[in-house]
C-alpha cells in the first residue's frame, strides 16, 4: 500500500503542474493579441515578448515536479520496460543519488540567491515599458523546491519497491510500453533478459561500493 504522505506530494506536484498548464491558454491569447495589433493595427507593444518569454519559463519550470510523479521525462524505456521492478530501483535509485539530487539542490540554492538579489533592486526588464522581473525569478526556487520534494518522494518509491518487489500505485498509473509486443519487435527471449537483469544489478552494487 502506498503511505498517504506521498500520494500528498503527488497530489502538490498535480496541482503545481494543471495549475501552470492555464498559462497556455494566456500564452494563447497574448500572441494571438500581439500578432493582430502588430500586422493589422500597426502597433506593435515593446513589452510582449518579455510576457510571453516569463510566461512559458514559469509554464516549464512548474511543470517538472508534475511530469516526475507522472513518470512522463525521457528515459529509455526499450531497455528499462524488461527489467524486473527491482531492477528498475536500483537503477533509479542510483540515478537519483548521483544525479537528480546534486542538481536540483544547486538549481534551487542558486535559484534563491538569485531571486534575492533581484528582489533587493525590484529588477525590471530592460524595455521602454519595464515589468518586474523578481516575480518570475522566485519561480526558480520554488520550482526546484516542488522538483526536489517529489525527487525525495521517488527516491522513498525505490526503496519501497526494494522491500516488496513490486512498484507503489500512483494516483494515476503511467502508460507504459506493451513490454510483450516489444520483445516479440526485437526478438528478445526473457532468458536475455533475465541475464541482463543479473548483470545490472551486480554492477549497479559495485558502483554503490564504489560510492561509498
Amino acid at each position: 500500500m502506498t503511505p498517504r504522505w506521498l500520494l500528498t506530494i503527488e497530489r502538490l506536484s498535480g496541482l503545481a503542474g494543471r495549475t501552470a498548464a492555464w498559462l497556455i491558454v494566456a500564452l494563447t491569447l497574448g500572441i494571438t493579441y500581439e500578432v493582430v495589433a502588430r500586422y493589422v493595427f500597426n502597433t506593435p507593444h515593446d513589452w510582449s515578448l518579455n510576457a510571453q518569454v516569463m510566461m512559458y519559463g514559469t509554464l516549464f519550470m512548474l511543470a517538472g515536479a508534475y511530469t516526475l510523479a507522472t513518470g512522463g521525462h525521457v528515459r529509455g524505456d526499450v531497455l528499462y520496460g524488461f527489467f524486473r521492478p527491482r531492477t528498475q530501483a536500483v537503477i533509479d535509485l542510483l540515478l537519483y543519488v548521483v544525479f537528480f539530487l546534486p542538481g536540483v539542490l544547486a538549481l534551487t540554492w542558486a535559484g534563491w540567491s538569485y531571486f534575492q538579489d533581484s528582489w533587493a533592486i525590484r529588477e525590471k526588464t530592460f524595455s521602454a515599458t519595464p515589468l518586474p522581473l523578481y516575480p518570475f525569478k522566485f519561480i526558480i526556487p520554488l520550482a526546484g523546491a516542488l522538483l526536489l520534494l517529489q525527487g525525495l518522494a521517488e527516491i522513498v518509491r525505490c526503496v519501497l519497491c526494494l522491500r516488496d518487489g513490486t512498484w507503489p500505485a500512483r494516483l494515476h498509473d503511467v502508460e507504459e510500453v506493451d513490454v510483450d509486443k516489444l520483445k516479440a519487435m526485437v526478438h528478445v527471449r526473457d532468458e536475455d533478459i533475465a541475464a541482463l537483469d543479473r548483470y545490472v544489478v551486480r554492477d549497479g552494487a559495485a558502483d554503490a561500493q564504489g560510492v561509498r
